[in-house]
């Protein structure tokens, strides 16, 4: 509480406030207290508790509203307890003083109420303290209640069941006393006061064992007395007290066991059953009452009683538990079964319907959610057991009677109704298990298929609906139980067609299974349909030849017809033609045919015609509806003479009826509703000529006379057209639209005819006419049809027609406004509402809100003035621009009013309705009345008695409304301070209803506030009550408790988490509920996952399992990674069935007792804690195991790696998902080899996620192994039952998945581990092989086609494993060993697997890869599609085998090429000869259409261009949602094609094709950035232009053989750009390849273009020297590509190309050789780049090197261009930025290629060779060494080129060289790269010298010699000379060594004239011979002595300290 901090109340404070604020303020302060109490130290309170107590019973006597004197009552009794509880009597006696008191005054009943509320608190929380004064207190209770108003009684009964709970035992001299008084409270006129009544028993039968033993009767007969004209909330308490009682009465509670004297002992089911029955069949009348009811053959027992009657049933099971249930089940279901076969209960039929869904429902709630699968399965057996049973004893009955008798059976009466809630009982537990339940459909010991299709042969039609229904259910369930049960219901239809019951009851049996097709995704086999087409053909034509069976077999026939229409267009496209025949041969042929038929024919004739037509009629409907895209224009031409007679037939109904009466009315209005049904279907204009018919006998059928007397069921009819935020007020939340059809069926002829005006009158004057119940039918159709038309026309914005029209039809509106029936209020408020909309005139609007507020203020009824205060509300909904503030205002104002009339709740309620509507729908315009709308709400809200939840629900609507209206604005200060307490309190103020739809309220209005301002909502104080909540047994209290979790925890998960453990294990509640037990032991997530199990509301699951996905992705990676996966594993380990329940039954039983660790011996013996969880729950776990994974992918690296988590987990407390990878495998293995297949699917997934991501994590313990190795058998024996004979094809399918990824991962590596595996592999292979002749066909074609492509795709995935490390050529190796290990490698082991297979495995590869082909073509050439299918689809299946062709042809198309390319297209004979399916494709195979077989070549073609095709296609599409594994497999594929010589010989050929083919990759280049889809581009482009080079290459060389050596000059002219030069763009390949360079190194380096430059490139930077590795590398296969270009062209056609590609090739060097100053020196390169410089360099020689430039046509050009290439690399000497280094080792490298690869007339032409010898001399002074060493090599590589080059360099340079070599004596070399340069130079002069004639060479030794001699050092020197000195001197000496002899003379000359030299190098010689002695003397002794003590390389450790 923000203005109170301390216990006391604020008086001061207090006395300043206005009364409303006053009342405000001390709710805030007695909530404040009630938090603060518990926590605060006692002393602090006794001092304060004197002061407490007054201001607490000043409180009291102010007259306080209800929630405040609840909250009074609770903190004074808590303050006692906590303080001084000695002034505790005197309090009880001041309240017993007030209300004994007689003050009528208006704040007299709130003061005394509050009194009696505070004593009840008193003696619940001090208990024994105050037993003394109990007998006082009670009797004054006593005396209260005689004159007690409805809420004096609703508290007193609260009171005293307070008071029980607190004495307990010491009450029991009152028990008697208390239970007269709850007697004549539960059935008090009030319901509030019936359901305390019911609270206070319920307590009282705690104590008191009289109620469940010898008042058993009398509390049964009260209780059903209670139930008559009861609301829902008392039928909800009173069955929860009265099945309590018969709970305890069966089973008495332990410590209670003992009958008190005169009590009775145990109670038999029998006799508690038959109290259930009486009540059920006589309510709570007395004998003589009932006796009197039954001798006049009526029945007084109201639906209300019934539905009491069954769910106090459910509750007395449900308190007996599952394992009672389970353990008397049998007797439970007999005595349940003599209800529904009692015949008072099904006197008339819609008796027997409600007793048929009583029974139902309690079979549901008690079988469908107590027990658990196992013990599911086991009520099934004893179901199944029952029917047979019933059957038989039905069977005998009719076979001693005669045919006459059958009828008329007592006995087939009665059964009908047992047997129909047995069968869908048994139907809905059998498709709830799922496929869990095939052993007990297959168990031959308890027969259920034949139980169930037994019944079809009842003489009870609705029983054989029932079994047809059961069918379904276990179709539905089981779909390989769905083509089986059809076989067998066909083929007994037509063995007993002669049978009417037989007809009747396998026709519906068939219909229902071939309607269930639609919920089975496997299918059923395209062939059934034309079965099911011929039957129903057969039986209508044998219809006429037995009149006795006429009328079933029509009904049959077309009940078949509609069925198969339900199966797709895809089966009814086959078979239109008949369909449409058969329904025009039931019409007449014309409009005169048909009138002549009135004139003849009996009842039984138009029974059997109406039939007939009827069912013509639903075939018709049913075509529309599943079928639209086959109802052409044309079908419905065809079908307008039928649609004809059909209208005119209708409108002879009355004629028909008069004169046969009653014997054909069922079937009239059977054709009835399917004419209406289909014209609702159709476009209006289809049946414009017999539009008036239809609308004259629709207004007739509305208001007519006749149907005015019928009941009308507004139940089913109105709600769809009200607007459903309007239901929840009137109490139906009904949301099954039974009559939707009556909507459109009415408005789609309002809105075409002109007419309108003149109905309108006529509905009006009919409303006038009648009166009473009768008006009230016809303004509820009336009001129906007018809004359903103002629906229509709304949506398609029409207009309404003239403005006569708007009267009548605001007359009937506002009419029904006043109406008595709250649904046609509001649907007349919807429908005023859209009246204004579809208007659209804003005078009308005003009109329209002025007629209501005129109206309310004559209106005195509560019913009128309810009506029109919604209308004012729904008025916003549509109409946005009546939101003028002036009349918001005075909307407001009147809304205000209303809801302040206490007198009529009713109008409460429907006024704050609408203010809520007002609320949301006005937006900002409304928040000036923000203020004041909270002050009324609260005030409402804290006054209004709680004997009106409905209006506690209303003001809650508005609360939530103004919290949204201020949304973000609540998080302000000052002002928004206020309303978010406002909304706090008022939220508060709910919380404490008793309702628990204003409680689901409350929790939605604090939700809403959370999402605005979540600071200010106390998670502490919300998280308690929603985990209270939880186990509400009320659906709307745990869906707004769950929503709202759902938004909390996506912010706070972890504190959530906490919180909620934090407080249940801190609760004290006596009736600890199993979901508390779970938070105990698992968390609010554990909890979640029960009630997962639990619920079957669909909206309520899929919230909780968003809220399970929330915490788990907020906490799964933040350190509860264990706690989850744990969770997970208990969840799917709780499989086990309804054992170990029973303890906790018992415990249950004594919920007394405040014990809390007794429930922890309720647990089975199993462990974990939870119980027999369903498939779907676990189900859901494995998914969260996948998420999971996929969770820690993106986060730590550790989750992946064993050696890093182990690392980490030593220094923290972390957990890493490697950790527990056994127990993933473990679950994953669980799940995949559990009975149901939807779990098995979830497992195989998580299996295969498993293997993905682990498969490559290695095993620290055993290096050289992975971590999953271990667990290979588990793996295999999860696979193994997907590949049985029973497992469905979509289990096999991804079985097969998971096959090949394990055998691909290369987890094992022995051949022999795979082979099991493998094998499964092969069985599935035998099974594709053997095609659909292997076995009975159970499913659709479709899953065969599936099943199929899996498998072939699996073996694709296996063959091309580790394409990526091994070159093609070695994957179509044979068996190759490894490096003499013994044992084979991994791919080359898989290689043999596949190997043994691949002749059989390729001719299905290439027949999928045909399929697919056709089915890919655009749908202008379906009609090439062959007729009867493919090799692995049927014609019938074609849409729905493209889905499971597009998702497996790559691998197969990947696994293909590499078979073709191992055997490099050569055809081979060992083709298997025993498939039983085509081996190779239909128009692949050996004979061509002309009839000759086909030569290989043809063969080769086709499958290249299969290949090609499917490859190009797929590529060229503009799909951005493809895998990036699909595009992967094709570019492989294709380079493995491109690979083979023969087919890249076709592709070189057809160069139209190798253009397109660089196009589609050309695209791919642009759009996908992933580096391996980039580089596998540019290795096809090379292999595209390598093929193409090969072509050329071919051309000539044949060319020369032909032409002779004397036409070579000639030859040249092949290539692109023959004789002009001239490249056309979309034909030319070098073009085509050349934009894809272009765009590569465009791409990556845009400075390369001029208009890019400066602009940053689609890589990380703006040089080469910031690109990655992977852009290196695709430059520089852009590169290598383009030098290659100029050889596929012709003279001309490369002088045309050479400009660009010097350009680009000079241009990447120019970006290689200015590096940034920041990468280091000029003398060398890095990184990425380093490979790019060599690509460039190597490019740039393939250039210059070209054949092309030697060319006769091309010299000249080529030589000019060269010399401009030339001009410009010597200018990127200068890089002209001062921040950039040259790479000058690059650019010299490039000239010496030039110098190199040109001839003279390019290298030697001045400038350009002065500025060559200037690098040259430049490079050779240089301060970096590496850059001189690098010239000086470069140089003596020039040295060595042909005289016209070398010699001008040798002369200019020689010079330079020698005087480098002569500086060195005087700076000899420091370091490594220095000494490395003078060698190099050295070496260079040695090159010169040998490049000289021998006549100059004695004069180069001359000068070479005495250089190596100034090299030397003296023997003083070279002591402590550095070590590249020392190396220069020894290097010198070994030259010298070495050219001395070689040149002798020139040598001995030198020598002898040099002293110097002479001794320099004698010196060095000899110093050099003594180092060589004293090295090789002592070298044998000690060689010897070390080969003496050589020591072994492993020693053994003997010295273990």
């Amino acid at each position: 509480m923000e203005r109170t901090q301390c216990l006391l109340l604020d008086e001061e404070a207090v006395r300043q406030l206005s009364d409303h604020q006053r009342a405000e303020f001390i709710f805030s302060w007695l909530s404040h207290l009630k938090k603060t109490l518990p926590t605060t130290d006692r002393v602090a309170i006794r001092q304060n508790q004197r002061h407490l107590v007054e201001q607490l019973s000043a409180v009291l006597i102010g007259s306080p509203g209800p929630p405040t004197r609840w909250l009074l009552a609770h903190c004074l009794a808590l303050l006692l307890r906590l303080g001084d509880p000695l002034p505790a009597s005197l309090l009880v006696e001041r309240c017993n003083d007030i209300i004994r008191s007689k003050d009528d005054s208006p704040s007299g009943l709130p003061t005394r109420l509050a009194a009696v509320a505070c004593l009840g608190s008193l003696y619940q929380q001090l208990g024994r303290m105050l037993i003394a004064s109990f007998k006082d207190t009670f009797s004054n209770l006593m005396k209260a209640m005689k004159n007690a108003e409805s809420q004096g009684r609703y508290e007193i009964m609260l009171c005293l069941e307070k008071i029980l709970c607190g004495l307990g035992v010491g009450a029991i001299s009152c028990h008697r006393d208390v239970y007269k008084a709850a007697r004549t409270c539960l059935t008090d006129r009030s319901m509030a006061v019936r359901c305390a009544a019911a609270k206070c028993l319920l307590e009282l039968q705690r104590e008191a064992v009289f109620l469940w033993t010898s008042e058993l009767d009398n509390v049964a007969s009260l209780c059903f007395r209670a139930f008559e004209g009861s609301s829902s909330s008392v039928r909800v308490s009173v069955s929860e007290l009265l099945g309590t009682l018969l709970a305890a009465a069966v089973e008495p509670p332990p410590q209670r066991l003992a009958p008190r004297q005169g009590g009775r002992g145990r109670t038999s089911l029998e006799e508690v059953m038959d109290l259930l029955l009486g009540g059920f069949l006589r309510g709570g009348a007395g004998f003589l009452r009932a006796s009197g009811d039954m001798l006049k053959g009526t029945s007084s027992v109201s639906k209300d009683i019934r539905m009491g009657v069954t769910q106090a049933c459910v509750v007395f099971v449900s308190s007996l538990g599952a394992s009672w249930l389970e353990s008397n089940f049998s007797s439970f279901l007999s005595l349940l079964m003599e209800l529904a076969s009692h015949g008072k209960a099904t006197q008339t039929a819609s008796d027997a319907v409600v007793t048929r869904h009583c029974v139902s429902f309690i079979l549901r709630s008690t079988l469908g959610s107590l027990l658990g699968e196992k013990a599911q399965t086991n009520a099934a057996k004893q179901l199944c057991v029952y029917v047979a049973a019933h059957k038989r004893t039905i069977d005998a009955a009719l076979s001693d009677g005669n045919v006459e008798s059958r009828g008329s059976c007592a006995d087939v009466s009665s059964s009908q109704h047992v047997l129909v809630c047995c069968l869908m009982e048994l139907g809905a537990l059998v498709q709830g298990l799922g496929s869990t339940a095939g052993p007990l459909v297959t168990d031959a010991s308890t027969g259920l298929l034949d139980s169930v299709v037994s019944v079809l042969l009842h003489p009870a039609y609705s029983a054989r609906l029932a079994a047809a229904w059961c069918l379904r259910c276990i179709a539905m369930a089981m779909p390989s139980q769905c083509s089986l049960l059809l076989d067998r219901c066909t083929e007994r239809l037509v063995a007993l067609k002669s049978s009417p019951e037989a007809v009747s009851g396998y026709a519906a049996a068939v219909t229902a299974l071939v309607a269930a097709v639609q919920q089975c995704p496997l299918g059923i086999p395209s062939t059934k349909g034309k079965v099911v087409l011929g039957l129903a053909e057969d039986l209508l034509r044998s219809a006429a030849q037995n009149s006795r069976i006429s009328l079933q077999r029509t009904q049959a026939g077309w009940m078949l017809i509609s069925s198969l229409i339900t199966l797709g267009p895809a089966v009814v496209e086959l078979h239109l033609p008949r369909l449409l025949l058969l329904c025009r041969c039931v019409f007449p042929a014309s409009l005169r045919e048909q009138d002549m038929e009135l004139r003849r024919g009996d009842y039984f004739t138009w029974q059997v015609t109406l039939e007939g037509r009827a069912g013509a009629l639903c075939a018709m409907k049913n075509l529309l509806l599943h079928c639209r895209n086959l109802v052409t224009d044309d079908i419905i031409s065809r079908l307008l003479t039928p649609l004809a007679c059909s209208v005119a037939l209708l409108t002879k109904l009355p004629v028909l009826l008069r004169s046969y009466g009653s014997s054909i009315r069922t079937w009239s209005v059977l054709y009835r509703l399917r004419v209406y049904e289909l014209l609702v279907m159709l476009p209006p204009h289809s049946y414009h000529e017999s539009f008036g018919l239809v609308m004259n006998q629709l207004v007739s059928d509305l208001s007519g006379q006749d149907n005015l007397n019928q009941p009308c069921s507004e139940l089913t009819l109105l709600p769809p057209l009200c607007h459903h935020d309007d239901l929840p007020p009137i109490g139906h939340a009904l949301r099954d639209p039974a009559h939707h059809y009556i909507e459109e069926q009415v408005g789609r002829p309002f809105r075409i005819k002109s007419d309108t005006l003149k109905i309108l009158e006529q509905f009006v004057e009919t409303v006038n006419q009648v009166k009473g119940q009768r008006q009230q039918t016809v303004q509820t159709h009336v009001c129906a049809a007018l809004c359903s038309l103002l629906k229509l026309q709304a949506g398609v914005r029409g207009p309404l027609g003239p403005e006569d029209v708007r009267p009548p039809a605001l007359s009937l509106l506002s009419g029904a406004l006043e109406s008595s029936s709250p649904l046609l209020r509001c649907l007349a408020a919807e429908g005023l509402a859209r009246l204004v909309q579809v208007v659209n005139d804003p005078g009308f609007t005003v009109s329209v809100s002025l007629l209501c507020f005129d109206r309310l203020k004559t209106a005195r009824d509560a019913a009128s003035r309810s009506g029109l205060a919604l209308a004012l509300g729904a008025l916003y909904r549509y109409v946005g621009g009546i939101s003028s503030p002036q009349h918001l205002s005075t909307c407001v104002g009147v809304l205000f009013t209303l809801s302040q009339d206490s007198t009529s709740p009713e109008v409460q309620t429907w006024s704050l309705h609408s203010l809520s509507l007002v609320v949301d729908l006005s937006g900002g315009l409304y928040r000036v009345h923000a203020e004041p709308s909270f002050t009324l709400v609260l005030r409402l809200l804290l006054s209004t008695p709680p004997t009106h939840p409905e209006v506690h629900l209303s003001l809650g609507r508005c609360l939530h409304a103004l919290t949204t209206c201020l949304g973000p604005d609540l998080q302000g200060k000052t002002c928004a301070a206020v309303i978010r307490s406002s909304v706090l309190l008022g939220s508060a103020v709910m919380q404490g209803s008793p309702d628990c739809l204003v409680q689901s309220r409350a929790v939605s209005c604090l939700q809403q506030l959370h999402m605005f301002c979540p600071p200010h909502v106390d998670l502490s104080g919300l998280v308690p009550a929603l985990c209270t909540h939880l186990s509400s047994s009320y659906l709307s209290l745990r869906g707004a408790v769950v929503a709202c979790l759902r938004q909390l925890v996506q912010r706070e998960a972890l504190e959530v988490s906490q919180l909620a453990v934090t407080v249940v294990k801190e609760l004290n509640r006596r009736d600890n509920t199993q979901l508390d037990v779970t938070i105990k032991e698992v968390g609010l997530e554990g909890a979640l996952f029960t009630l997962l199990d639990q619920e079957s509301d669909p909206g309520l699951r899929r919230d909780i399992q968003e809220t399970l996905v929330h915490m788990m992705t907020s906490s799964a990676t933040t350190g509860k990674l264990g706690h989850w996966l744990k969770l997970c594993k208990d969840v799917l380990s709780a499989s086990t069935g309804g054992q170990g329940a029973s303890q906790e039954d018992e415990e249950e039983a004594d919920p007394g007792r405040d014990d809390d660790s007794s429930v922890f011996r309720a647990r089975s013996d199993g462990g974990g804690p939870f119980t027999a969880l369903r498939w779907a729950t676990r189900r859901f776990a494995m998914e969260c195991v996948c998420r999971i994974i996929a969770q820690c992918e993106s986060a730590d690296p550790a989750h992946f790696d064993m050696t890093l988590a182990q690392e980490r987990r030593l220094h923290e407390s972390t957990d890493f998902l490697v950790l527990h990878l056994g127990d993933l495998v473990r679950m994953a293995f669980m799940a995949a080899t559990d009975h149901s297949d939807q779990l098995r699917l979830a497992g195989l997934q998580t299996l295969l996620v498993v293997i993905r991501r682990f498969s490559d994590v290695p095993e620290p313990e055993f290096p050289g192994h992975v971590i999953l190795e271990q667990y290979q058998a588990n793996v295999g024996a999860a696979l193994r039952p997907a590949f049985s004979a029973d497992a469905p094809p979509d289990v096999t399918s991804k079985a097969c998945q998971v096959c090949s990824a394990w055998i691909a991962s290369g987890v094992v590596s022995d051949i022999r581990d795979l082979r099991r595996v493998h094998q499964l592999l092969a069985s599935s292979l035998v099974k594709v092989q053997s095609g659909r002749d292997g076995s009975v066909q159970l499913y659709n074609e479709a899953a065969a086609t599936m099943e199929t492509l899996s498998v072939l795709k699996a073996w694709a995935e296996v063959g091309s494993y580790r394409t990526d490390a091994e070159t093609p050529s070695e994957l179509s190796a044979s068996p190759v060993t490894n490096n003499g290990s013994g044992v084979e490698s991994g791919g080359a082991g898989l290689l043999k697997l596949v190997q043994s297979d691949l002749s059989t495995l390729s001719c299905l590869w290439l027949s999928a890869l045909q399929d697919y082909a056709l089915l890919t073509l655009p749908p202008e050439y379906a009609p090439q599609l062959p007729a009867a299918g493919g090799s692995f689809y049927t014609a019938e299946t074609v849409n729905q085998s493209r889905g499971h062709y597009a998702s497996s042809w790559a691998p197969i198309l990947h696994a293909t090429a590499l078979w073709l390319h191992s055997t490099g297209f050569v055809m081979t004979d060992d083709t298997p000869v025993n498939l039983s399916r085509p081996a190779t494709p239909t128009s692949m195979g050996h004979t061509s259409s002309v009839g000759g077989a086909k030569s290989p070549e043809d063969i080769n073609t086709e499958r290249l261009h299969l290949i090609l095709g499917i490859s190009v296609e797929f590529l060229c599409s503009p799909r951005s949602g493809d895998q990036m594994e699909n595009i992967t497999s094709c570019l492989r594929a294709l380079q493995a094609l491109l690979d083979v010589p023969w087919p890249r010989a076709r592709i070189g050929h057809d160069q139209a094709l190798s253009v397109e083919l660089l196009g589609v990759l050309h695209r791919l280049m642009v759009t996908r950035e992933a580096e391996s889809v980039q580089l596998a581009v540019l290795d096809l482009l090379r292999q595209i232009v390598t093929a193409a080079q090969e072509h050329v290459r071919e051309k000539r060389h044949s060319a020369e053989v032909d032409d002779g050596a004397a036409e070579k000059e000639t030859l040249p002219e092949f290539g692109e750009g023959r004789d002009t030069g001239g490249l056309i763009p979309g034909r030319s390949l070098v073009f085509a390849a050349l934009e894809l360079c272009l765009c590569v190194l465009v791409r990556k380096l845009p400075q390369l273009s001029p208009k890019l430059a400066g602009t940053s490139p689609t890589g990380p930077g703006g040089s080469v020297w910031t690109l990655s590795d992977s852009d290196c590398r695709l430059v520089s296969s852009a590169l290598c590509v383009l030098s290659e270009l100029p050889s596929v062209c012709s003279p001309e056609g490369s002088v045309s190309i050479l400009p660009t590609v010097l350009y680009l090739l000079l241009g990447v060097l120019r970006e290689l050789v200015h590096q940034p100053m920041v990468t280091g020196s000029g003398g060398g390169t890095g990184g990425g780049a380093s490979l790019v410089v060599q690509s460039a360099l190597q490019a740039l020689k393939t250039v210059l090197t070209s054949p092309m430039s030697q060319q006769e046509k091309s010299r000249g050009a080529w030589n000019l261009l060269l010399r401009s290439a030339l001009n410009t690399l010597l200018t990127l000497w200068d890089a002209g930025d001062p921040g950039v280094a040259v790479d000058q080792v690059s650019l010299l490298t490039a000239l010496t290629i030039f110098l190199l690869s040109t001839g003279p007339d390019v290298c030697t032409i001045n400038p350009l060779h002065t500025l060559s010898l200037q690098r040259f001399t430049a490079c050779m002074d240089a301060k970096d060494p590496v850059v001189v060493s690098r010239c000086f090599q470069l140089l003596a590589t020039v040295f060595q080129a042909p005289p016209p080059v070398s010699v001008p360099y040798i002369q200019s340079l020689g010079p330079p060289l020698v005087r480098f070599l002569q500086r060195v004596e005087g700076r000899r070399p420091q370091s490594p790269d220095e000494l490395t340069g003078v060698l190099d130079g050295i070496r260079a002069m040695e090159v010169l010298v040998q490049a000289a004639d021998e006549s100059q060479r004695p004069q180069l030794i001359t000068v070479l010699l005495p250089l190596l001699i100034s090299f030397l050092l003296d023997e003083n020197a070279l002591g402590s000379a550095p070590a590249a000195s020392r190396s220069l001197h020894e290097a010198a000496l070994k030259d010298l060594m070495r050219l001395g002899p070689q040149h002798s003379a020139v040598f001995r000359s030198l020598v002898s004239s040099s002293p110097h030299l002479k001794s320099r190098l004698e010196a060095a010689v000899k110093g050099n011979q003594e180092s060589l002695n004293a090295k090789s003397g002592p070298a044998h002794p000690s060689s010897r002595q070390g080969a003496a003590k050589v020591s072994p390389s492993i020693t053994l450790k003997t010295n273990f300290l």
